[in-house]
C-alpha cells in the first residue's frame, strides 16, 4: 500500500486550478462518447445511490465511477437539502475522493461543490454548442444560485449573447446576482417575462413543480434543465417535455431520476455522449431540452484535471 497521506485540496485550490470551466470540455466530451459507447468505452458507473434524510429533508448520493481512459478512480459525496432555512448553507455540498486505480489507495479529497458546479455547466455548454438554433441572441437563466454562477461564466466566454435574463423566485438574490456578473443581465419579475423569445434557457432551480411552460417556449430554442434531480421534481411541463426533442446525459439515470422525463412520459431521442460521438444528429433547428443529472464520471474526469493541475505547481 501506498503510505503517502492523501492530499487535501479545498475550494479555493479546486478554483484556482479550475478558474474557468472552459479548461474541461475536452475531457469531459471524450467521457460523454466514452460513457455512451457501453463497455467498449470503459466507463463503469452506477446510477447513484441516494440515502434519503427523512427527519431532515435532506438525501445524501454516493457516485463512484472509473475512468479506463482516463485511469482515474473516485467517488463523490453529495448532500442536497430541498427546503433550508438557513440560507447561509448551500442547497447543495460535496466531496470528491480521488483514489489510485493500481492499489486503491486514497490519493486525494477535493471540494466537491466547486467541481460539480464547474463540471456541470461545462457539459451544459457542450450541450449547448451542438443544440443551440444557428443564432441565438437572448440566453435567460431561471434560478440564482451557484449553478446559475457557473452557467453564465462559461456561457458568456463560449458563446456571444446580445442579452442576458434572470429569474429567481425571491428577487433580491437576481438583484444580487446581476450586480455581482461582468456583464449586463436583465432582472424579470416573472419567469414568462425571462424565457419570452429566449433562444438558450437554462433551469437551475430548487422547483419541486414545473417553473417552466411549453406555451411561453420559442419554437427552436434549446433548454439545460439542470435541477429536478429527484423522480417527483419537476422544473418543465409536460407540454415542453413532450414536444421538445429531448437529450440525456445517462438514458438509466433519466428513466430513474428525473421527474420531468418520468412523470411526462416523454421520449428519449438521444444521450449526448451519442450527439458528441456522432452516432446521433444534435437536431438544432428543433425545440430541444438537454436534462442535465449529472454523471460520476464528470466528476472523475474534473478531480483529475484538477489533482494533476495541483501536482504540476507542487
Amino acid at each position: 500500500m501506498d503510505s503517502t497521506p492523501p492530499v487535501f485540496i479545498g475550494a479555493e485550490e479546486v478554483e484556482k486550478h479550475l478558474h474557468r470551466a472552459s479548461l474541461l470540455l475536452p475531457a469531459l466530451e471524450a467521457a460523454l462518447a466514452n460513457f455512451s459507447a457501453g463497455p467498449t468505452g470503459g466507463v463503469v458507473q452506477p446510477v447513484r445511490t441516494v440515502v434519503p434524510v427523512h427527519r431532515h429533508g435532506g438525501f445524501l448520493g454516493v457516485m463512484p465511477a472509473y475512468s479506463a481512459t482516463d485511469d482515474a478512480l473516485t467517488t463523490k459525496l453529495v448532500t442536497f437539502y430541498e427546503h433550508k432555512k438557513d440560507s447561509s448553507v448551500p442547497s447543495h455540498q460535496a466531496t470528491v475522493l480521488l483514489f489510485e486505480p493500481s492499489n486503491g489507495s486514497l490519493k486525494a479529497v477535493l471540494d466537491g461543490s466547486v467541481i460539480t458546479a464547474k463540471r456541470t455547466a461545462a457539459v451544459s455548454a457542450i450541450a449547448t454548442k451542438l443544440l443551440m438554433p444557428p443564432f441565438a441572441e437572448v440566453l435567460c437563466i431561471l434560478g440564482a444560485g451557484v449553478q446559475a454562477y457557473s452557467h453564465y461564466d462559461i456561457f458568456t466566454e463560449l458563446f456571444t449573447f446580445k442579452e442576458v435574463r434572470i429569474w429567481n423566485r425571491t428577487k433580491e438574490k437576481a438583484v444580487k446576482f446581476a450586480n455581482s456578473v461582468n456583464g449586463p443581465v436583465q432582472v424579470c419579475s416573472s419567469a414568462q417575462e425571462a424565457v419570452t423569445g429566449a433562444d438558450v434557457i437554462v433551469t437551475v432551480t430548487m422547483a419541486t413543480t414545473p417553473i417552466l411552460f411549453g406555451d411561453w417556449v420559442k419554437p427552436g430554442a434549446h433548454i439545460n434543465a439542470v435541477g429536478a434531480s429527484r423522480p417527483d421534481w419537476r422544473e418543465l411541463d409536460d407540454e415542453l417535455m413532450k414536444n421538445s426533442v429531448l437529450f440525456v446525459d445517462s438514458r438509466e439515470a433519466a428513466l430513474t431520476e428525473s421527474g420531468d422525463v418520468i412523470l411526462s412520459g416523454a421520449e428519449i431521442f438521444a444521450e449526448l455522449g451519442e450527439v458528441v460521438k456522432g452516432t446521433k444528429p444534435a437536431l438544432p433547428e428543433k425545440t430541444t431540452v438537454f436534462k442535465s443529472l449529472g454523471m460520476a464520471v464528470e466528476d472523475t474526469v474534473a478531480a483529475k484535471f484538477v489533482y494533476d493541475s495541483w501536482s504540476a505547481g507542487n
